[in-house]
């Protein structure tokens, strides 16, 4: 199964890719660096977050597999299931719960997974919106991609990057929008370090 759970904090990051991306530190803390870009044609930033894990590429594979695991150290995940999967290829549905005043908000992930040839593991994400019906009690989250990159350092050291543009569809208060691009991979990539360097 290849089934990322860090897709969750996708909810409110910009989709349409710029040629030209400028990053910007906004956060350092930890260990973890997150960095935003504005997304052209979107009113919602990308965010990429950076941060070294005393764990194996194989552990962290392993963590997000394990969906009720990975709906735990994902940020603001509150239900995440395997609709399918067909060779490299994962489809998983994930509802939010995302901080008052903004609404639950649902997505199905495509998730692909190439290893590159220095062992470095890549997941790549976008949104098939129309794979399952709509929730009428959810705002479907229609345009979404990104990826997550485990690059091998040592037997148990591991760059990880998440990074992640999505339109969250509906209305999100822009203090909200700016606040969860930040806090989306910082908490994800700070929870999922701590139960992964708790492996044996």
């Amino acid at each position: 199964m290849n089934l990322p759970r860090a897709l969750l904090a996708l909810l409110l990051l910009p989709v349409i890719t710029s040629s030209a991306e400028h990053w910007h530190l906004a956060r350092q803390q930890d260990g973890i660096d997150v960095y935003l870009s504005s997304v052209e044609g979107s009113s919602y930033q990308q965010f990429r977050g950076v941060t070294r894990i005393k764990a194996s590429v194989r552990t962290l594979t392993d963590l997000q597999e394990n969906l009720r695991v990975a709906c735990k150290w994902l940020y603001a995940c509150a239900d995440m299931r395997l609709l399918e999967v067909d060779g490299d290829t994962t489809w998983v549905y994930l509802s939010t719960a995302l901080p008052w005043p903004a609404k639950p908000r649902d997505m199905v992930l495509k998730v692909r997974t190439e290893r590159l040839d220095d062992d470095t593991l890549v997941r790549h994400l976008s949104a098939e919106p129309g794979r399952v019906p709509v929730d009428p009690g959810l705002i479907r989250v229609r345009r979404l991609s990104g990826e997550w990159i485990m690059r091998p350092l040592g037997e148990r050291d591991t760059e990880v990057t998440y990074q992640l543009r999505a339109d969250p569809a509906g209305d999100v208060p822009s203090w909200l929008a700016n606040q969860f691009v930040v806090d989306a991979p910082m908490v994800t990539l700070k929870t999922l370090r701590a139960v992964a360097e708790r492996q044996p």
